[in-house]
């Protein structure tokens, strides 16, 4: 149950021409400057672009008004139309259509609710006086933040430090493996066996617990990566650890923590003093993670040790965890980290457990690099050295949901938990009065061919049978949060929310059914997933197969959903012959999954 053979190889950091430790570190700060670089070049075109065109591209909201604001920062907002791709946690510019100009306030999206919004500005430079005075007439852009110093200054301690020379660059350049204690192991083993943990779950508790260095766990979709990580959590701070749990994004900390409270409810291990530093986010936390503004002003600045601290890696350069030490960091998603930003974690402990999939989406780039080392995430870089488990048992799936990506992407590794979970299927409280034979509970994997041409980002025939689909499976009694729509395409996610407001009149029924890109669904699950490829021209997709059909995204894209998936699409894509052997290879990927599906041919479609 280590690193599965047969799949795509990944490309490790020892493969790279750096001739010594200062030229590894001089080529990641060329990563980090020209990522920098990028993407101040990337919103600079988005801004200069007319209000017209960002709202329509789902880049701003116009026509906000300001409703209320609290002592705290919090700001409440209406606007009559919401068409934006923003999600909680997103950063944005509050301007007045120019966001180049003042008056303007970055701020956090805490809670979108379509035309009402909660925004938090944490700026103590913000005029609010201004923005009292003129209620009305406001836009919400993207915001921009350069994070890219700190991760510098990072590289910088990197060079001149002995955890940096002696630890962190000799396991990223290849050059030393963890060893382990198998006393520590086989305790830990044994823990994991009285907790009802499944073998391969246990085996990577033990190694990640009895390393002097680092382990990889890799959590293909629903195996149990988070209870894996929360339960070792648990057995560090049981030794007096303290343990550092972070990760590129809020919601994954939050998860963690989450789980390690769920945990704690059991009584089954000693109770885990643990809290979260940074701004509280009110529409992502819930109320069993405590959250301090810093690490000195929480209670657990006055233990030497037995606690968890969650918090992103940027955390350690400010004041909210600066000077703070750790035995243990785990990086959650570690395969959406790069080198530099894990690095930045990485100096704050001396042991590193990095859990995650590179099998799943990588870290996005918006930059090209042409060495490939440098694109791959800290865990693709360190995978396959025999310091790695895999997680091989999902709770998420049915049987006929997880053949297809075990044999393609896991090496035929991947297996459903139990019978139980093998066999489940959509169950209906009414049956279905229309699409009987897509909705029907015995065919958990169907591609709808609407046999459309020509589409390239949108496609209407695609959008409304979606909705026409959705709008059945409520009628039936399947709960809206159950429901979720991938699409490749921003343009295909707004013109699905859009069309969804004439069969979904319920605001808050649409809320609950997510809407989203491929990235932004990695994480989540649905009972029902429908998967709208929406391209049918095969010039374009050639042009973007990299893009559209690549591998990682693929495979988040399909097993998000528990019990039904719905691919909708055009059998006219699959005529599509790249002139490259690499982008040959991804289409016969798509045909070989599309294969794998039971064949509906769309009834008519508006």
């Amino acid at each position: 149950m280590t690193t599965v053979q047969g799949v795509q190889h990944p490309v490790t950091a020892s493969e790279c021409s750096a001739s010594s430790s200062a030229d590894f570190l001089r080529r990641l700060r060329r990563l980090v400057l020209d990522e920098a670089d990028s993407q101040r070049q990337q919103i600079v075109q988005t801004w200069s672009k007319p209000i017209s065109e960002r709202v329509a591209q789902g880049d701003a909201i116009e026509g906000v008004q300001v409703i209320s604001v609290t002592p705290e920062g919090i700001v409440e907002l209406a606007c009559h139309r919401n068409v934006s791709r923003f999600r909680e946690g997103d950063i944005l510019l509050l301007n007045r259509g120019n966001p180049f100009e003042e008056p303007r306030a970055l701020c956090t999206l805490e809670i979108d609710d379509e035309t009402r919004l909660l925004v938090s500005i944490d700026d103590p430079s913000v005029n609010w006086g201004r923005i009292l005075h003129q209620r009305t007439g406001w836009v919400l852009d993207y915001g921009y933040i350069d994070f890219s110093q700190y991760i510098l200054d990072a590289l910088d301690q990197t060079a001149g430090t002995t955890i940096g020379q002696q630890r962190i660059l000799p396991l990223l350049m290849g050059q030393v493996n963890p060893t382990l204690d198998y006393a520590r192991y086989e305790r830990a083993y044994e823990r994991a066996e009285q907790w009802g943990l499944n073998a391969a779950q246990c085996e990577a508790l033990a190694n990640a617990y009895a390393t002097n260095l680092t382990w990889l766990i890799q959590g293909p979709p629903g195996t149990g990566k988070t209870l894996v990580l929360a339960r070792l959590v648990q057995l560090l701070v049981e030794d007096g650890e303290r343990v550092f749990v972070t990760a590129f994004t809020h919601r994954a900390i939050n998860n963690a923590l989450e789980k390690l409270a769920e945990l704690d409810r059991l009584g089954d291990a000693a109770p885990v003093s643990f809290c979260k530093i940074g701004r509280q986010a009110s529409a992502s936390e819930g109320a069993d993670v405590r959250n301090y503004e810093t690490f000195d002003g929480s209670p657990l600045a006055e233990l030497s040790g037995r606690y968890a601290i969650g918090a992103t890696p940027f955390a350690t350069r400010t004041q909210r965890l600066n000077g703070v030490e750790f035995d243990t960091v785990i990086f959650d998603e570690a395969s959406q980290i790069t080198m530099p930003l894990a690095i930045m974690g990485m100096l704050v402990a001396k042991r590193y457990i990095f859990i995650g999939d590179h099998k799943q989406l990588p870290p996005v780039l918006t930059a090209r690099h042409k060495e490939a080392w440098l694109r791959a995430s800290v865990f693709g870089a360190l995978v396959g050295r025999r310091f790695d488990t895999m997680l091989d048992e999902t709770y998420r799936m049915n049987a006929e949901l997880t053949e297809w990506p075990g044999r393609q992407y896991y090496g035929g590794q991947l297996r459903c938990a139990s019978e139980e979970i093998a066999r489940r299927r959509i169950i209906y409280p009414r049956p279905p009065a229309r699409f009987n034979t897509i909705l029907d509970p015995e065919a958990p994997k169907v591609f709808v061919d609407l046999q459309h041409r020509n589409a390239t980002t949108s496609s209407t025939k695609e959008a409304n049978l979606i909705c026409d689909l959705i709008a059945e499976m409520l009628a039936c009694g399947i709960e809206p949060s159950e429901i979720g729509v991938v699409t490749p395409y921003r343009a295909q996610g707004r013109l699905i929310r859009n069309l969804l407001r004439l069969v979904v009149s319920d605001s808050d029924k649409r809320q609950a059914i997510v809407v989203d890109t491929v990235e932004r669904m990695q994480g989540q699950e649905r009972d029902v997933i429908f998967l709208s490829l929406t391209t049918s021209n095969p010039a374009f997709a050639a042009g973007i197969a990299d893009f559209f059909l690549q591998p990682e995204r693929l495979n988040v894209a399909i097993t998000r959903a528990r019990v039904k998936l719905i691919i909708v699409g055009s059998s006219y894509l699959l005529a599509v012959t790249p002139e490259h052997l690499e982008y040959q290879e991804l289409i016969e990927q798509l045909r070989g999954l599309i294969a794998s599906c039971a064949y509906r041919v769309a009834p008519h479609v508006r």
